[in-house]
């Protein structure tokens, strides 16, 4: 029996389980599960019989784009979701203009207001993109670095310098990045199937892994993201990450061309990812074509589902809402039977924190105190209601949901 803890939460329903339990928490962590029975608490919380879960994940969000699709016209928009999204590398040039305006003056609300929304809706650990070239220069880094500081504590944020526009077709970019990580970024991102052959794909690759080596710092890379079957930078990276000994710190994101490799590539293909330890972030609700999700599961690779956008030149939608992104993605992938549901909910919490290799998630006796209180009582309802949470316990603590709603601007 526990004598002292600081947040009780009472009658909560833990996936997997049965009965409700009670789950204490002391200096931040979980102190106890069950129901032995605690002396006193500072601050308790009736769950009422319904879902306690680990909080949600969200590894892929454009964070320094969030609200911007009012600064552009919606040229981006139709090319990237057309024609078998085989006009995605013109989307993003010309999704590229509105960083001619960059400055990190407004992006700083856009991103503040976005990471509102996380923590109201139980998200609270972020890989957050900024893009870094020629044109958005470091302005997107220092926005985020800023808001990732004043977040600390409610929502963690992985900052990453993303070579949006490519390294070599951008010429400058290389050094850019190393300013960036030298500011503190803490993920080096890439986008090699942009550049104009494979040879300077692979050099792509190359800076990348050299920076996070020289920094000692986990790589996520956007691949293969459009309708061509013969882009093979997923494989390409997963090689490179063996060959550096970075198995386990690589994060592959979108791959959609995958969708069209023939079965002995994709065969041969996952081979390499279980080898170098890669997992898979598939975002289906932002383009036609996506990840071949089943069949990487099946595979044995982990795989997880990212916000991507929030009303950016590539999607109008999107609120931050992991639980939402899940209900999409159901649809989307025909997911519906429990089995695929649970899976889906590991696809928002348990699976992406792996990916983005954090430490101690999970509802289990000595990890860290994140998770929410939903207003159902198992995962067909949470997502078929998708709604935000009655609680959210970030490090122990109660988020304010009421100032964060505040900050997001949700009546």
């Amino acid at each position: 029996m526990t004598s002292s803890v600081e947040l009780l939460i009472r009658n909560a329903r833990l996936r997997g389980h049965e009965k409700p339990c009670d789950i204490a928490i002391a200096d931040g962590r979980v102190a106890s599960i069950g129901t032995a029975g605690v002396a006193t608490a500072g601050s308790e919380i009736d769950a009422r019989g319904n879902l306690v879960t680990p909080s949600f994940v969200n590894p892929h969000l454009h964070l320094c784009k969030v609200w911007t699709l009012p600064m552009m016209t919606e040229e981006a928009l139709n090319a990237y979701q057309s024609d078998g999204m085989s006009q995605a590398l013109s989307a993003i040039d010309l999704a590229s203009k509105v960083k001619e305006k960059y400055d990190a003056a407004w992006i700083l609300p856009n991103a503040r207001r976005a990471v509102a929304l996380a923590a109201l809706y139980g998200t609270l650990h972020i890989r957050a993109l900024a893009d870094v070239d020629s044109k958005a220069k470091l302005e997107g880094v220092k926005a985020l670095i800023a808001v990732r500081e004043e977040f600390r504590g409610i929502v963690d944020i992985q900052v990453v310098a993303f070579a949006q526009d490519g390294i070599v077709r951008d010429p400058g970019t290389d050094k850019l990045m190393h300013e960036a990580m030298a500011l503190g970024c803490d993920v080096v991102g890439g986008i090699p199937w942009i550049e104009a052959t494979d040879t300077d794909a692979k050099k792509h690759i190359d800076v990348c892994f050299d920076l996070a080596q020289e920094f000692n710092k986990d790589v996520s890379m956007l691949l293969d993201d459009a309708g061509n079957a013969s882009l093979r930078t997923l494989e390409m990276m997963a090689l490179t990450a063996i060959e550096c000994g970075w198995e386990g710190r690589a994060l592959a994101h979108h791959c959609r061309a995958m969708s069209l490799y023939p079965a002995p590539y994709f065969e041969r293909l996952c081979a390499t990812l279980r080898k170098a330890k890669v997992p898979v972030v598939t975002d289906p609700h932002t383009g036609p074509l996506h990840a071949r999700v089943r069949e990487l599961l099946a595979a044995g690779i982990t795989v997880c589902l990212g916000q991507d956008d929030i009303s950016d030149a590539y999607y109008p939608y999107g609120r931050n809402h992991m639980l939402e992104v899940a209900f999409l993605a159901s649809h989307l992938l025909w997911m519906m039977s429990r089995a695929d549901m649970e899976t889906l909910y590991d696809m928002i919490t348990t699976a992406p924190a792996k990916a983005m290799n954090i430490a101690d998630h999970g509802l289990a006796v000595g990890n860290a105190a994140n998770f929410v209180v939903l207003d159902q009582s198992d995962v067909n309802e949470a997502l078929r209601f998708h709604a935000a949470p009655v609680a959210v316990i970030s490090q122990g603590r109660r988020v304010d949901l009421a100032r964060m709603k505040d900050m997001a601007g949700v009546t």
